[in-house]
């Protein structure tokens, strides 16, 4: 083997009848490509590029094996030839880079978000406004025909095997329990009953397919809902599916409908790999260990410890495509690090838009935004050091360009500086990493505390330059607003500014709800919350106790009485993306933080906040005022060289502070560049 960091990571697997040259799988992860205009082209070079970047195995995104399975009403299926013609332009492109990939056969069943749902009984998901039709016996057995057809069918596409989505609430998990199975004929009632419909699809795969075919069976370990599995019942399955001929099986944590936050930033990180130790004791088969493993320093240590034979990741590979070869060629420092942000990605998806990625905005983009040699270099000057110039910096770069950055401040980070020191968000921190390495490698010049001023920008000798200088916090009119109990949300979060024990939140936006987040977590350190107390904070029994593994949340104390307030009526964050505003929307309530909505402010003065609340005037007796009431562009300088006649492009939040986030500052600072 050769000399690596990460030994575990690049030893390779032999499964009998072929060879995984590491331990990395992609996992998978609807994209959207599947159903959008030219998919399959655009989804054979997204997977060939990691290929190239030499990830052992590459999943699909699910794929339905009939109509009644899609996860939308024109959601991708696998059911005819002419289908598979269509993926054999992925499996040759993963092929021609001497990759290997799989197809997930994914069934909705009572998730399905289209009026053909089938389930094995007549239960509606809290997620889906559509009711399903139970499936009858004949429809069972159809199904589970159409799931072997979809196998047959992967094969002849070039498909190197097919992974069973048994997890995260789909069909094959409403069979296995009680919750969503209520038949009594032989496929309900007792466990045996129960679990015939998964072993029925293995079964008929292995023999449809050979045994010659990699067969991955997605097993949901951990369902994170009450009347889930019970650990006697997992373990049973999994050594069941081992008999019937299973190659590999997945690690799958929680339904999609449970309330507990499994793949947020919040979760730490190879939070859920002793659920995959925990069943390595009773099987010989390989096991993938997934959820939050985002690091080769991560992925070794789960490695090492025998805790898992395989590591899936699908977030972090849309991050950054050559994770594995960075990984292996010592240059770990260079990975554009997943955040587990979701904003970019699940959070597209779920709005049925093409995924991306806040810190990569190319992934999924390979078609359409690549960073090609400008013929025409040119000297490019940029005015901050935050998200979107730091990503205008380097792409500007990585097109040879050269490239010289102002920073106000001390560090490079602007924004994502405050994020990272809410608990919870810490991963922001290796974004900056991850730019700052990659500025130096493409030999950006970084000035920092430079406060350049427009007639110095105007003496240059610049082709280019960029004004990227991000927001201020806007400060609202009302009486007594420099009370001295007031104070900003910066100077919170950097701790320059002192709280009390009685705390009025401004504003229950993002930056809102992040505050209420930092002063109402323990006085403990941040890594220690985020540790083993996530467990306990969320209400997860390690121990398996109770069934699908849940019990009563059992936060941590605050010794602070805190008001989150916002002058609108709907509910808090709703401007935050579907897939986690409701995990911290959760955490705020478990954490006893109060919230007014609708509220009407009129002063602030010694006695606290004056305001009207449900038509009542009142006082908030509070000794601290901290405000989130948005953010104003911070366009002075952008202003002072239009007056002096000066060629300018602006970005992010100096362009439009309105709902400004990271991901729409990269991305125009992306497509500048691409245009530069």
């Amino acid at each position: 083997m050769e000399d690596t960091l990460y030994p575990k990571i690049f030893e390779p697997l032999n499964l009998g009848y072929t060879t995984l040259k590491n331990r990395v799988i992609m996992g998978s992860m609807h994209t959207g490509l599947e159903e959008s205009r030219n998919g399959f082209v655009k989804m054979a070079v997204f997977y060939k590029e990691r290929a190239a970047g030499e990830v052992g195995l590459i999943v699909t995104g699910g794929i339905a094996p009939n109509r009644a399975g899609r996860i939308g009403p024109f959601s991708a299926k696998l059911s005819s030839k002419n289908e598979a013609m269509h993926h054999r332009l992925i499996t040759k492109a993963v092929e021609e880079e001497g990759g290997k990939i799989c197809l997930q056969i994914l069934h909705s069943g009572r998730y399905g978000y289209h009026p053909f749902t089938v389930a094995p009984s007549a239960v509606k998901a809290p997620i889906t406004p559509f009711k399903p039709g139970a499936l009858s016996e004949k429809g069972i057995k159809k199904t589970i025909s159409d799931f072997v057809r979809c196998a047959q069918l992967a094969r002849e596409a070039g498909y190197h095997g097919v992974e069973i989505m048994g997890s995260e609430g789909y069909l094959i998990n409403q069979f296995l329990v009680t919750k969503t199975n209520k038949r009594t004929d032989e496929w309900g009632g007792n466990y045996e009953n129960r679990m015939r419909f998964p072993l029925a699809i293995v079964k008929g795969i292995r023999e449809a397919v050979g045994n010659d075919f990699i067969l991955i069976f997605r097993l949901s370990m951990l369902d994170l809902v009450e009347d889930g599995s019970n650990w006697e019942e997992v373990v049973q399955l999994a050594k069941s599916l081992e008999e019937a001929g299973v190659t590999i099986i997945n690690t799958g944590i929680g339904w999609h409908e449970a309330r507990i936050p499994t793949i947020a930033t919040l979760v730490p990180r190879g939070g859920f790999s002793w659920v995959t130790a925990k069943m390595k004791k009773e099987l010989t088969i390989p096991l993938v260990a997934t959820n939050r493993i985002n690091t080769p320093e991560i992925a070794e240590a789960i490695l090492e410890s025998g805790q898992a034979d395989l590591i899936s990741m699908a977030r972090p590979l849309l991050a950054d495509s050559d994770w594995v070869v960075k990984a292996k060629n010592r240059e770990s420092h260079l990975i554009n690090t997943c955040i587990a942000c979701n904003q970019a990605c699940l959070d597209h998806v779920f709005e049925r838009k093409t995924a991306s990625c806040l810190v990569n905005p190319r992934a999924c983009r390979e078609t359409e935004m690549n960073f090609m040699p400008a013929n025409n270099k040119k000297k490019v000057l940029i005015v901050g050091g935050g998200p979107a110039g730091m990503s205008a910096a380097l792409y500007a770069a990585m097109k040879g360009h050269a490239v010289t950055l102002h920073e106000a401040s001390s560090k490079l980070g602007g924004q994502f500086n405050l994020a990272r020191r809410i608990p919870g968000k810490e991963e922001f921190q290796e974004t900056i990493r991850y730019f700052t390495n990659q500025l130096e490698k493409y030999q950006v010049e970084i000035k920092l505390n430079s406060c350049i001023d427009a007639e110095t920008i105007v003496q240059s000798n610049a082709d280019e330059v960029l004004i990227a200088t991000g927001v201020t916090p806007r400060i609202p009119e009302i009486k007594g607003i420099n009370h001295p109990a007031v104070t900003t949300y910066s100077a919170v979060i950097t701790g320059e500014r002192k709280v009390g024990s009685s705390i009025a939140i401004l504003g229950a936006g993002g930056i809102g709800m992040d505050v209420a987040t930092l002063l109402s977590h323990p006085s403990m350190a941040i890594e220690e919350v985020a540790g083993s107390h996530y467990f306990q904070e969320w209400g997860i029994d390690k121990e398996f106790k109770e069934r699908g593994g849940v019990r009563q949340p059992n936060p941590s104390i605050h010794d602070k009485k805190i008001y989150l307030l916002q002058r609108s009526t709907g509910k808090i964050g709703s401007g935050l993306g579907k897939t986690t505003v409701w995990a911290h929307r959760r955490a705020l309530q478990l954490k006893g933080v109060e919230t007014m909505t609708g509220v009407t402010y009129h002063e602030i003065n010694d006695e606290g906040l004056v305001l009207t609340f449900r038509g009542k005037k009142q006082v908030l007796a509070v000794d601290t005022i901290i405000l989130c009431t948005g953010q104003l562009s911070s366009n002075r300088l952008a202003l002072q060289l239009q007056a002096l006649g000066r060629p300018f492009s602006v970005i992010g939040g100096a362009r439009n502070a309105e709902k400004i986030d990271a991901k729409r500052a990269i991305v125009e600072a992306a497509k500048w560049a691409e245009n530069t």
